[in-house]
């Protein structure tokens, strides 16, 4: 038997779009084992420290772990990692199809002794393990569609998303970390010196990726990270703030910004009481500037999840938010402003009366925009918050403010809306009024009659004039 051993000094170096990183497994299929060239291991997690193989790896297919002495099963665990190590084309799906599949075999097993917790790693091992999983995983993604068509108004709602096609292998490896941060075996105080800071700092980096199979198994990992080593908490929390900062000012895009947002949800919720400081500030800076964003659809549901927790924690950022709210209102999309709507419904729902009072007049001189609007969804929405007894007291409370700002907005609605849905609500919220305080209600009505009436005699003094124009320069002519 033959076997053609290629070195490295005579390979033409892969391109990136070739979806090869690394050196990957060459040799003449069909063969019982197959020879590639020696491989550097770059360590992600470390920086310039690599692992080079001295001499050609050969690719076969290895014993199980139950099949070897125990005293073996760490160097056995070693040669499934050196395995693994390799990456392959998956452009061509029948290119290499047995190297593909004893990979594919090496990592079942692997997850299958981690998650069964039968053997501890040594800390050699879990090192080399952290090393394989990071040149597997980081890697240069695909350009988005905007960046390869030089479009920026392609709706990320409707891309189709780029599938990796490595995922057979990359699903595995994902599988693997996550199993291996859970494991009850897993001490977090050593892990910790492979998990560093330039390993979140990457694995953060892949969130952009389009494959939403991806970010989903990273959102578990972080998640799970957060949760087991306390040591990075804080070092998470700012990237993630230095994430969100450069889609806010400076790229405008990410597909992550939904999964990451789903994480936060939850570090939200465990914080303590009082809250930090710099907990306050993450909110003013990161989370409220998310509204500005053109794709912030794609992401609200996450992000309102979150602003609400805020305020569910600490009642007081209440004016905070609902301020950050109207700074970011949105001008000429109707489809943000329900959005807002529904958004200022669910922090009103969680203000109290003290807070609800700093911030009531711009708000409701917001809403009575949005009561007028022609879009008829932004003025249903604005209209439905009457329907939540929360902030019916609320506006019930300090009627003597809101009613006079909202009123000409009702009464324009009941005489000129198109929408025969939208005057229906208006003719319930103007009885819900009425039925409040009909004294004040009168008020309002005399007051609103007669600035009608200014405005009317304001308008027939200007026709007048214009037609003396008109006609003195008929005359003229």
């Amino acid at each position: 038997m033959l076997n053609k051993f290629i070195k490295r000094g005579h390979r033409k170096v892969p391109k990136p779009d070739d979806g090869e990183f690394g050196d990957g497994a060459l040799g003449r299929r069909g063969s019982d084992s197959v020879s590639v060239a020696s491989v550097v291991v770059n360590n992600s997690s470390i920086g310039t420290n690599s692992v080079q193989s001295p001499a050609p790896v050969t690719i076969e297919t290895l014993p199980r772990f139950r099949d070897v002495p125990a005293s073996e099963q760490q160097n056995l665990f070693l040669r499934k990692l050196q395995i693994c190590c390799f990456q392959f084309d998956f452009k061509d799906m029948l290119k290499m199809m047995r190297e593909k599949d004893i990979k594919r075999q090496t990592l079942v097993e692997l997850i299958e002794l981690i998650q069964s917790g039968s053997g501890k790693i040594c800390e050699s091992n879990q090192e080399e393990l952290i090393k394989m999983i990071s040149i597997n995983i980081f890697r240069c993604l695909p350009s988005a569609l905007h960046e390869t068509t030089g479009s920026e108004n392609a709706d990320a709602e409707e891309d189709e998303p780029y599938l990796e096609p490595s995922w057979p292998h990359l699903q595995l490896v994902y599988e693997l970390l996550l199993r291996y941060v859970v494991s009850s075996e897993t001490d977090a105080k050593v892990a910790k010196r492979f998990i560093d800071h330039t390993f979140l700092l990457k694995l953060l980096d892949l969130f952009d990726s389009e494959d939403p199979r991806e970010r989903e198994y990273l959102k578990t990992i972080l998640h799970r990270i957060y949760g087991k080593f306390m040591v990075h908490r804080p070092f998470i929390r700012k990237a993630i703030g230095n994430i969100f900062y450069r889609f806010i000012y400076e790229s405008d895009r990410h597909s992550g910004i939904g999964e990451i947002l789903e994480i936060l949800g939850s570090i939200i919720n465990g914080f303590a009481l009082p809250m930090k400081e710099e907990h306050k500030l993450f909110l003013v800076r990161a989370l409220v500037p998310l509204h500005k964003a053109k794709s912030v659809a794609t992401y609200h549901q996450q992000l309102s999840y979150c602003i609400v927790q805020f305020v569910d924690k600490d009642y007081k950022l209440a004016d905070v938010v609902i301020r950050g709210l109207l700074k970011y209102w949105p001008v000429t999309n109707c489809q943000k402003e329900v959005l807002f709507l529904g958004e200022i419904e669910e922090v009103l729902d969680a203000t109290q009366a003290s807070e609800f009072q700093r911030c009531m007049v711009p708000l409701f001189k917001q809403i009575a925009s949005c009561l007028s609007s022609l879009h008829f969804q932004v003025a249903e929405r604005a209209l439905f918050l009457w329907n939540n007894e929360h902030i019916v007291s609320l506006i019930s409370q300090n009627r003597n403010v809101i009613l006079p700002i909202v009123f000409e907005a009702l009464e324009k609605n009941i005489r000129d809306h198109w929408n025969t849905s939208v005057n229906g609500l208006t003719v319930n919220v103007r009885k819900m009024f009425l039925e409040m305080d009909a004294d004040l209600f009168e008020e309002c009505q005399r007051q609103y009659a007669e600035r009608v009436a200014r405005t009317a005699e304001v308008e027939g003094q200007r026709e007048l004039r214009w037609q003396k124009l008109t006609t003195a320069a008929a005359n003229g002519g």
